[in-house]
């Protein structure tokens, strides 16, 4: 039978689980017309399933003090649950059951699509998740990973039950992982050894494959919206590699030196040195497909024209010059930082190692990374700059006199850049 691949890791915690459920339909499997499906029917997913209606199903994981949730992310539909070592044995069904047996009731559905409306309401009221929604229009256009996993308003209102019945069913087929990270009672592992997969497809259909490569769209080069604020919101990035491609790691190690903390490239330069922005960072999720690469800034308008201008020296330097070694030992020892973070929980361990397998990946990978990443030169993170970082696509939200003026600055930084490469 299909039944999800089982990831066992027994730790020492204070009585305490977490079981992950990583489903291969996630956001960019979104139908025409359908963005925002996936995780409607993820919110759905957990009010009623099996023989529990919404309110004995809160009933039961609530007055358990346990957590349960699904989310869909642009490459996966994950349903999480936290519980204590004695409740485990009882609530693990639930996860089974809100795949192969999900209600979909009509009033929970149309419950869940308003919380998303509203949610998709105030993003439009945020400067930042403006400029993020028009950068990943810009870049993606209509592929999967072109909106926003909430997904559209106009698309949302006109989805109904028959849309999300017919999603459930395909929520059973392809790859799934089951991820548990914790202690339990050894009775549970009875229980997983020796599941029979009912409700489980046995077939090999699968999610559309993500887009590995990125094409740069007719679109341009820059996008922007006029909002009523003082603030201007600027990102600039582009597409880049898949998580696992072996040029992963030289762009992750770029983004800690140029985002992660106080001793930041991006916040030395624009906050220490300059006082220009308010927020800085540099965004590089991982990604199935080709992931963002992403720096990002809040400036006031008055100084946006600076802002810009470093921004865009930044990036141009990750292919032009080579870090020294005291930035690489600094940004190899962040990443390292970031691996040990992200394994500090139960829960961060199981959604972890979910992940890692739903992506194909080997289950020692961030092992492997590390070891690789000692022996990594500048000129190889150059290299991995000048292969994937070389067109950059700005998306700008702030007050329309800021918004012309940055965008003849623009103009003339590009205009530069190419000259210079020339």
């Amino acid at each position: 039978m299909a039944i999800p691949d089982l990831i066992v890791d027994r730790i020492a915690t204070p009585g305490v689980m977490s079981a992950k459920l990583l489903l291969p339909w996630g956001s960019a499997t979104d139908g025409v017309g359908q963005r925002g499906a996936h995780q409607l029917l993820a919110a759905t997913l957990s009010r009623g399933c099996g023989p529990f209606d919404h309110r004995q199903l809160a009933d039961l994981v609530e007055g358990r003090g346990a957590g349960l949730r699904s989310d869909a992310h642009e490459d996966g539909l994950l349903i999480s649950l936290r519980c204590t070592t004695e409740d485990a044995q009882e609530l693990m069904p639930l996860l089974d059951w809100m795949v192969t047996a999900p209600h979909l009731a009509t009033e929970q559905l149309e419950l869940e699509r308003s919380l998303s409306l509203q949610a998709l309401q105030r993003q439009r009221e945020d400067p930042f998740h403006l400029a993020v929604d028009q950068w990943r229009q810009l870049v993606y256009g209509s592929t999967g990973y072109g909106h926003d996993p909430l997904g559209v308003s106009d698309d949302l209102q006109r989805l109904d039950e028959t849309v999300l019945q017919t999603l459930a069913r395909q929520l059973t087929t392809g790859r799934s992982v089951l991820a548990i990270s914790g202690t339990w009672l050894s009775s549970l592992d009875d229980t997983l050894l020796k599941r029979t997969g009912e409700g489980w497809q046995d077939t090999t259909d699968a999610p559309p494959p993500p887009p590995m490569h990125w094409t740069p769209n007719g679109d341009g080069d820059l996008v922007m919206q006029s909002i009523d604020t003082e603030q201007v919101v600027l990102m600039l990035g582009q597409p880049c590699c898949a998580y696992g491609h072996p040029d992963d790691l030289a762009l992750r190690l770029l983004q800690c030196h140029l985002g992660s903390g106080m001793s930041s490239l991006l916040f030395r330069r624009l906050r220490e040195d300059h006082g220009v922005a308010y927020d800085v960072g540099a965004h590089h999720p991982a990604r199935a497909g080709a992931a963002p690469f992403v720096l990002h800034a809040s400036s006031s308008a008055e100084r946006a024209e600076l802002t810009l201008s470093l921004l865009h020296q930044s990036w141009h330097e990750l292919s032009s010059q080579p870090l020294s070694e005291a930035d690489l030992t600094l940004a190899q020892a962040k990443f390292r930082g970031q691996v040990a973070h992200g394994r500090q929980t139960c829960s961060q361990r199981a959604e972890r190692a979910a992940h890692r397998r739903g992506l194909g990946l080997s289950d020692d990978h961030d092992s492997l990374c590390l070891e690789r990443m000692e022996s990594l030169q500048p000129q190889e993170l150059m290299e991995a700059a000048q292969r994937w970082l070389h067109t950059p696509h700005l998306s700008l939200c702030g007050p329309t006199d800021a918004l012309k003026r940055l965008e003849n600055h623009w103009r003339q930084l590009q205009s530069s850049a190419a000259t210079g490469s020339r």
